[in-house]
């Protein structure tokens, strides 16, 4: 299944400035292997050591946050586009 995957700024280094990658996978695991196996290092942006989601790491498919459906195990059905958005802190 194709999807498209859309790459927050701070990690277009590994993308090679590319604000958007296509990828495969039936799910977001399965995406996210995709995505190291090409770009590689990219997945230990995106998951912590234990193999789970970064806490400061959103990651929607479609308009779904992974965190509220199935996680790692979200589906990503053919021409879904996937949005990696890091969270961002702060205050005055």
């Amino acid at each position: 299944m194709s999807v498209s995957v859309r790459i927050p700024t701070i990690l277009r280094t590994y993308t090679g400035g590319d604000s958007e990658v296509k990828a495969e996978g039936t799910n977001l695991a399965e995406v996210i292997d995709d995505l190291d196996a090409r770009f590689p290092g990219v997945k230990g942006r995106i998951l912590d050591e234990d193999g789970k989601l970064r806490r400061f790491v959103n990651v929607y498919v479609g308009n779904d946050d992974v965190r509220f459906q199935d996680d790692l195990l979200t589906p990503t059905p053919d021409g879904t586009e996937i949005s990696v958005i890091p969270a961002v802190a702060g205050g005055c």
